[in-house]
């Protein structure tokens, strides 16, 4: 080990503290301020992504990974605004979630405070790097960011904005610390810091989540792939299914909550697939159906068990016409990875018969899987999408980076009466 990491993280833990003890006002102010720091240098942020973008096309990263890398000026705003949403919610810290009196008259409080050190480790997404520091800093915590080598040029731009806001606050830039070297070794330094860090959370491909978990002495909550599902019941409306499909594979493939399969009810199979080829061939989008979709879309290829495991994050989907919603259920049971699960129906039975048969981080129900997004939920932005069912399940706003203590209040009580004097 060489140390580079854990003097990062003893600094980052240190600003920890100072950031727990700002009041509400005082973290939202320096939220904003990061904020208009992105949109005020934008300028240089787009000249480091152009940078990444140059060098990754070189190195042959794929359409998907250029199109999570890229950045321009609306999603520049978006960060910013994602920013400001941030800032403009309540106040996580100090809120009395229970209050109960004891027959003794102690007063017990459940009490929201902050995590303390925060370790995000990440891919090819630059706006991670100011989402996590928001959503950290909102709930009191300090960060330590250690992005893809793809981004690096990015995620410091970034950094050097939200620095910047730091410290015309007055607050130490440590509370959102980069790891600039993008060695591997770090990563490893970084999972055994368990006197530091107090939870780390790996975002990206399936190789980064599996090397965290098996090298992690740290506690991590696991941002796992998305293997979405739409399920096309026998009474779903198929102007609106097919809205679903679109929106949900063709928008953006290569992000966790684009959809990888469709499931199709036998008795609108005929009906529903020849149009949804046609849909999905226009958008470029290439097709592998299990035998019975291919005996009504001859061209699509045959699918394999491994097709229907994938997370494609591209111009991919799987197909399989199932018999009925149990069947469709048991599919996703079976290679799902508890993300998003979508039903097109207009049956509302069938639609709670899913919702309850389902156990991912999120059920729509004739709504896109690209809902599964923390802005889309409320939350302004999110540090990621959880698929370990821990105090935290699907997308972790500033609220899931807080821990709830007691706060017992008395008036002198004593549990033993020998102790009175």
């Amino acid at each position: 080990m060489s140390g580079y990491v854990r003097h990062l993280a003893e600094r980052a833990r240190e600003a920890a503290s100072v950031i727990a003890r700002l009041d509400g006002d005082a973290r939202r102010r320096l939220i904003e301020r990061m904020a208009d720091a992105l949109s005020e240098r934008r300028a240089e942020v787009m000249a480091a992504n152009a940078e990444d973008m140059e060098r990754g096309r070189a190195n042959g990263l794929g359409d998907a990974v250029l199109d999570r890398l890229k950045l321009d000026d609306a999603r520049i705003d978006s960060m910013a605004q994602g920013l400001r949403e941030v800032a403009a919610q309540a106040d996580p810290l100090g809120v009395i979630t229970r209050r109960d009196v004891r027959p003794n008259g102690v007063v017990i409080e459940r009490q929201r405070i902050p995590l303390g050190l925060i370790a995000m480790i990440y891919e090819a997404r630059p706006n991670v790097t100011a989402d996590a520091a928001a959503l950290c800093l909102k709930a009191g915590n300090a960060v330590l960011l250690r992005g893809g080598s793809e981004a690096r040029a990015s995620n410091a731009a970034i950094a050097a904005c939200l620095h910047s806001a730091l410290r015309a606050e007055d607050l130490p830039e440590a509370a959102v610390s980069l790891v600039a070297d993008p060695a591997r070794e770090h990563v490893l330094e970084l999972l055994q810091l368990s006197d530091l860090i107090d939870l780390a959370i790996p975002r990206g491909g399936e190789s980064l989540i599996r090397f965290v978990a098996e090298h992690a002495r740290v506690p991590m909550i696991k941002h796992y792939k998305g293997v979405c599902h739409l399920y096309v019941d026998a009474s779903a409306d198929v102007a609106q299914a097919l809205d679903l499909l679109v929106d949900g594979k063709a928008s953006r493939p290569g992000v966790c909550n684009a959809l990888e399969t469709l499931l199709v009810h036998r008795d609108v199979a005929a009906t529903f697939l020849p149009r949804a080829m046609e849909r999905l061939s226009a958008r470029g989008v290439e097709v592998r159906g299990c035998e019975r979709t291919r005996a009504i879309v001859p061209h699509a290829r045959a699918a394999t068990d491994d097709d229907y495991a994938a997370e494609y994050l591209d111009f991919v989907i799987a197909v399989r016409v199932v018999d009925d919603l149990d069947a469709a259920l048991a599919h996703i049971a079976r290679y799902g990875s508890d993300h998003t699960e979508v039903i097109a129906t207009q049956d509302a039975a069938a639609a709670d018969a899913f919702v309850r048969g389902t156990r991912s981080s999120a059920v729509m129900v004739n709504a896109s899987s690209r809902f599964n997004d923390g802005g889309q939920l409320g939350l302004g932005a999110e540090i990621g999408i959880s698929t370990t069912r821990l105090h935290a399940y699907g997308p972790m706003g500033a609220e899931s980076l807080t821990i709830e203590r007691f706060v017992v209040r008395g008036e002198g009580q004593v549990r033993h009466a020998e102790s009175r004097g």
